[in-house]
């Protein structure tokens, strides 16, 4: 396995392994590679075919149901991607991590795209321990005291209806989680709000609620916090939704982006305290002197 960081915060590009045939050692050490970087992504493999892609992700866990897309009828753990000129949305356009309304959130996503627009289409992905790790510490602390809720009904309504998903009848989950949650295995903590589904913070006012998640949302689209990943054909993403936002870009139209997705079962997520130490941004480097609101 080779493994080629991209930024000194997040993500990572592996070669040299292949992932339908990971030895068990090898996987231990793809999973501690992707406990570092928080996304990886691979250029050298083959189209996987929908069991290959699914057998590969039940290896960190049982698989999530997506609450509304669309599936492949012979595999319904494989979300289908997929956006054309005649589409209403394409799916990742705007920051995110996946189903933050869900009680228990998805752990992972793993994305393989098959057909891809002659430019564009790339994928953005950020960092949200630097998101927090960057923040004052007054500030950090305020954050640590609160929850915040996250909703869907306004993100999912009717979202497939052009692809032959019926809602009428639907409840669509929603959640309230910590707005700072510590990773399971890096023990780090995340901001985990997001604006595509975090819609207030509970106990303040709309009005504090909305200052405050506007301040978090725009400062955690730093530049320095991501890394843009260009598409080439058949490449893979798989990146941590417990501490990262991705974005799809959809500048592609009317071009056609095409490819199967599964994403990993996680855990409710949850605050706990932690040494100071670990508490230090051992991989930020300079961030951490360049704070700022």
């Amino acid at each position: 396995m080779k493994v080629q960081p991209l930024t000194p915060v997040i993500g990572a590009e592996v070669s040299g392994l292949d992932l339908c045939n990971l030895s068990d050692g090898e996987f231990d050490d793809l999973k501690d590679t992707f406990t570092k970087h928080s996304v990886l992504f691979f250029r050298d493999q083959p189209t996987l075919a929908p069991d290959d892609q699914v057998a590969f992700a039940k290896r960190f866990g049982p698989l999530h149901t997506h609450p509304a897309a669309p599936t492949l009828a012979e595999q319904d753990e494989v979300f289908v991607i997929h956006a054309h000129k005649d589409s209403k949305v394409a799916n990742g356009n705007g920051w995110h991590t996946d189903v933050s309304c869900d009680e228990e959130p998805p752990l992972a996503t793993m994305l393989q795209l098959h057909l891809l627009p002659a430019t564009g289409g790339d994928t953005l992905f950020a960092s949200m321990y630097a998101a927090f790790e960057t923040l004052s510490e007054t500030m950090q602390n305020f954050l640590l005291t609160l929850q915040a809720h996250h909703e869907s009904e306004h993100v999912y309504r009717g979202r497939y209806s052009d692809r032959g998903v019926e809602d009428a009848d639907k409840v669509y989950p929603r959640a309230l989680h910590p707005v700072v949650r510590t990773h399971p295995e890096s023990k780090r903590r995340a901001l985990y709000v997001n604006p595509s589904f975090t819609t207030r913070i509970e106990g303040l006012s709309r009005q504090e609620s909305n200052a405050l998640l506007g301040m978090l949302f725009q400062h955690q689209q730093r530049p320095e916090f991501q890394v843009r990943f260009n598409w080439s054909p058949n490449a893979i993403a798989l990146w941590d939704n417990r501490c990262t936002h991705h974005f799809a870009m959809w500048d592609y139209w009317p071009e056609e982006r095409k490819g199967h997705r599964v994403t990993i079962k996680g855990e409710r997520p949850f605050l706990e305290a932690m040494n100071e130490a670990l508490n230090e941004a051992p991989v930020l480097g300079n961030l951490r002197l360049s704070r700022q609101l």
